[in-house]
């Protein structure tokens, strides 16, 4: 059973990897674009030190694998999200929202074919990539959403009618039994409402005079 203390940490799990994939980002962004960082005069001698000793592992190299590690980590991060039992959610958007996030995202290394200004470039390179990282963002909590959904066979439906009930007829020399239906999955099924021991339990009540 899932209690409160593990939502709460698996949502801090799950942000914490979102976390690491925007400073992923970040950190790609600062490198390729150095120029026009420090253009703004948005570096400074310690966080090149720092960015510097981050390099060294490898993962900077190049333009693509950076964003691949960035994209992994946001999907590993949207595997937690929960949808709304009565969330209306369309798969036309999540194919539209995915396809146009993937390919600015990826597309946005093109720019830097583009003959322009390095500052330039840098601030179509970020928006491009921006944009398509939100909009994976948005597609892809709507797909997990829609999967758990799914799969989320849940014996109270959406009319918040349809759960199992007591289908045996319980029955001694006091009970009093009162033959019932309910719906359960689609389909209409007896039950009974049986009252075991009437006298334990029970008030009767009126106003002076009823008998």
């Amino acid at each position: 059973m899932n209690t409160g203390e593990d939502t709460q940490s698996l949502r801090k799990i799950i942000e914490f990897t979102r976390l690491i994939s925007i400073f992923i980002l970040s950190i790609h962004f600062y490198m390729c674009c150095y120029m026009a960082f420090k253009h703004f005069g948005w570096t400074a001698e310690i966080t090149d030190r720092i960015i510097l000793n981050i390099s060294k592992t490898g993962l900077f190299d190049d333009l693509l694998t950076p964003k691949l590690g960035s994209l992994i980590l946001l999907v590993a991060s949207l595997f937690g999200i929960k949808g709304r039992k009565d969330e209306k959610i369309r798969q036309r958007d999540i194919v539209t929202y995915l396809a146009i996030g993937l390919f600015l995202y990826f597309i946005s290394v093109l720019s830097f074919y583009l003959v322009l200004n390095p500052v330039l470039i840098a601030i179509i390179y970020i928006g491009l990539t921006s944009i398509g990282y939100m909009l994976i963002l948005t597609g892809g909590g709507l797909l997990s959403r829609l999967i758990k959904n799914t799969l989320n066979q849940d014996i109270f439906n959406s009319d918040n009618e349809s759960f199992p009930q007591e289908e045996r007829l319980l029955e001694n020399e006091f009970s009093i039994n009162l033959p019932a239906t309910y719906n359960l999955k689609g389909k209409i099924r007896k039950s009974y409402i049986n009252f075991i021991n009437p006298f334990r339990g029970l008030l009767i009540s009126g106003t002076p005079g009823s008998r």
